[in-house]
């Protein structure tokens, strides 16, 4: 740290005169008829006419006190500021904290002679042994609630463990024990239920028709710690395909949201909103060692699991049963296909059987080495793939497959399984 050098200021003395009271009364009767004279004259004096004058420009009365921005009367200054604020204090009375924990062993440390107690040895050998257990927090998560009567969306991956008990901890400090109700087994997405009423419940939105570009807002449990945290950004790309790992499960997660609205530990399971307050994602993943990428899940792919599980209380997907590769255009050349779409029914590296046994594949008929050019009049291509169109579908409907087989065009009916 620099040091300034002492000095001292040398002090002035001021002639005896005016040090007496004599002078002093002197100077207040002045002022007095100063004050007096030029009041009555100019109405007020020069230096409250100048401030005045001032103050009017700014409409701010002399009287009045200038509002200090971050109190909690705050005025939004911008349009996009005024929503975000909105959007907050209407959402976040229904975005909760999941709290997880589990019945863990407490370890004991001991030591011993390894000689035996009568040992001349003085020498001493750690050891441990369980002594019991105890309910210790293992981690947290995000969630909202989606229905008055309790029911919250979550990641998979915050409440994938069976054993773990999970606790909702909700804006207004109340605490509540959470049922799973249902985990999907495709996407990470699952579906809890708190007991009460009247609960505070978001509004979803529709992501089908996002922007790169558009604003959006991410609250969540940041670190399992800061409640409520709210970060604000665009959407920076759609469609994303990427392999998402955590809590020990990994996952393909394909035509997600990235956006650069900060995405931390414990955000996992809350909601992406956009400026008319509609959840539009729900934050799923981060890239470690990156900044400002983060991804979230359409909630157009949420909102089919939230009718299952109100309707059957469950969630189940509609099984075809074949194991492909999507073919472009290298695929095509390397393997000398006659097309340069479609999803080639092939078995895996591995030994995987391309046709699963027992699955409606096998049951209407579909042969290793076909080639699915149309799912229900819809083509299939690396960008609109098999996956996701057969996501738009329920277990027990009736499609047309279009495919390709020695050749030939066909098409086969089939009812599809359940997953």
């Amino acid at each position: 740290m620099y040091q300034l050098p002492k000095f001292e200021i040398p002090k002035l003395k001021a002639p005896k005169f005016w040090r007496s009271k004599s002078f002093l009364i002197f100077l207040i009767i002045l002022i007095s008829f100063i004050s007096g004279g030029l009041g009555g004259l100019f109405s007020g004096s020069y230096f409250y006419q100048d401030i005045n004058g001032f103050l009017s420009k700014l409409n701010i009365k002399p009287s009045e006190t200038p509002k200090i921005e971050g109190q909690t009367n705050y005025t939004p200054q911008t349009s996009q500021e005024e929503a975000v604020v909105k959007v907050v204090n209407e959402a976040s009375p229904a975005v909760v904290s999941i709290i997880i924990t589990k019945n863990l062993p407490i370890i004991e440390e001991y030591y011993i002679n390894p000689f035996g107690p009568n040992s001349p040895f003085d020498i001493q050998i750690p050891q441990y042994r369980q002594k019991g257990t105890q309910e210790q927090e293992v981690g947290g998560g995000s969630g909202f609630i989606i229905s008055s009567d309790g029911m919250i969306l979550t990641n998979k991956h915050v409440v994938l463990d069976e054993e773990a008990d999970y606790t909702v901890l909700t804006n207004d400090g109340k605490k509540y024990q959470a049922k799973v109700l249902a985990r999907d087994p495709v996407q990470d997405l699952a579906v809890l239920k708190i007991t009460g009423s009247n609960f505070p419940v978001v509004k979803l939105g529709d992501s089908s028709k996002l922007q790169i570009g558009q604003t959006v807002i991410a609250i969540g449990n940041v670190l399992g710690e800061f409640r409520n945290s709210i970060s604000v950004g665009v959407i920076s790309g759609l469609g994303r395909t990427i392999t998402a790992s955590g809590g020990g499960l990994v996952e393909v997660l394909e035509d997600v949201i990235q956006t650069d609205a900060a995405i931390n530990q414990g955000n996992s399971g809350g909601p992406l909103l956009n400026l008319k307050g509609e959840v539009i994602g729900i934050n799923t993943a981060m890239i470690m060692g990156a900044q400002s990428i983060g991804f979230a899940i359409p909630i157009s792919k949420a909102k089919k699991d939230i009718e299952q599980v109100k309707a059957e209380g469950k969630i189940t997907y509609p099984f075809l049963g074949v194991r492909y590769v999507l073919i472009n255009e290298k695929i095509k050349e390397d393997n000398k296909l006659p097309v340069d779409y479609g999803a080639w029914v092939i078995k895996g590296e591995q030994g995987e059987s391309a046709i699963t046994p027992g699955s409606a594949a096998e049951k209407y008929g579909l042969k290793e080495g076909d080639i699915i050019l149309e799912f229900n009049n819809e083509k299939i291509t690396t960008k609109n793939t098999l996956a996701k169109i057969i996501m738009k579908y329920n277990p027990g409907d009736k499609v047309s497959l279009k495919i390709l087989r020695d050749g030939k065009e066909r098409l086969i009916e089939v009812t599809l399984g359940a997953r």
